[in-house]
């Protein structure tokens, strides 16, 4: 494992935040902080939390900082399932009740799809009926929207989507917040069928449209959603905090019939 030191400058770095900066945002003298990034001084257990905190490096970083500084964790990583997580399991089962009949998920920090509501399931076994393949792995947004037996052959700006979804991932990733098999993922779906070869060198310190819609169509139906994506605020807790609620919303009203009379809940019974 990596120093403590070098990390810390890496998140420096990734914050934009100059020595002086930091140094004054937490309160601790330049020449300390420099001693702390060479490694020629320790740091206390308090002053690698207060650092994070400072740049704002997630939970599951945070714990690898306290570990490369020879301490224990701080945060705990439960699993979904656990019983100590069941409120928030029905808050995020209430969040995608509401959504209805319109589609909506969890995914986590590798873009693995953890809960959908019954909108997204309808929807997507629509898109996907009379067809035997299945991308590879368990459920993942990357792979679902990359791979030629998932969605893609459905979506009719697929080209736009797919560069903005590789955009959120490389941003994600320049801030560090993504962790290597959210890269590892991303790097073998660029590296499907048909994925154009420039998006493996699209530059993404542009500016980003604020709303990318993604247009569907089957069966001579079409349908066109934006989405919007919740976290949980202020989680003392890594699984907790590296969850994301996307929900799609229908951009007119040719969606919203078409979902009712074709996909909803009443068609699937």
């Amino acid at each position: 494992m990596a120093d403590v030191g070098p990390l810390l400058k890496h998140w420096r770095a990734a914050r934009r935040l100059s020595q002086v900066a930091l140094a004054a945002e937490a309160a601790v003298s330049l020449r300390h902080l420099s001693f702390l990034e060479t490694g020629r001084a320790k740091p206390s257990r308090a002053m690698v939390l207060k650092l994070a905190d400072v740049l704002d490096v997630p939970l599951r970083d945070r714990n690898t900082l306290l570990l490369s500084a020879g301490f224990a964790p701080e945060y705990a990583e439960s699993a979904l399932d656990a019983p100590a997580l069941a409120a928030v399991r029905e808050a995020l089962e209430a969040i995608l009740r509401q959504q209805e009949p319109y589609p909506a998920l969890v995914m986590d920090r590798g873009w693995d799809i953890r809960r959908t509501n019954g909108a997204a399931r309808r929807f997507f076994a629509f898109l996907h009926s009379g067809r035997t393949g299945e991308p590879p792995g368990p459920p993942n947004v990357l792979r679902r929207m990359f791979h030629p037996d998932g969605v893609r052959p459905h979506v009719t700006n697929w080209p736009e989507v797919a560069e903005a979804l590789v955009g959120r991932v490389r941003r994600e990733a320049l801030g560090g917040v993504t962790d290597e098999r959210a890269q590892g993922i991303l790097d073998e779906v660029l590296h499907y069928p048909g994925v154009p070869a420039t998006l493996r060198t699209l530059d993404v310190t542009g500016p980003q449209l604020p709303i990318v819609p993604i247009r569907y169509a089957r069966d001579g139906l079409r349908f066109a959603f934006f989405s919007t994506v919740t976290t949980l605020g202020t989680p003392q807790d890594v699984t907790l905090q590296e969850l994301r609620i996307e929900c799609f919303h229908p951009m007119d009203g040719e969606t919203r019939e078409n979902v009712r009379r074709h996909v909803s809940e009443t068609t699937a019974r």
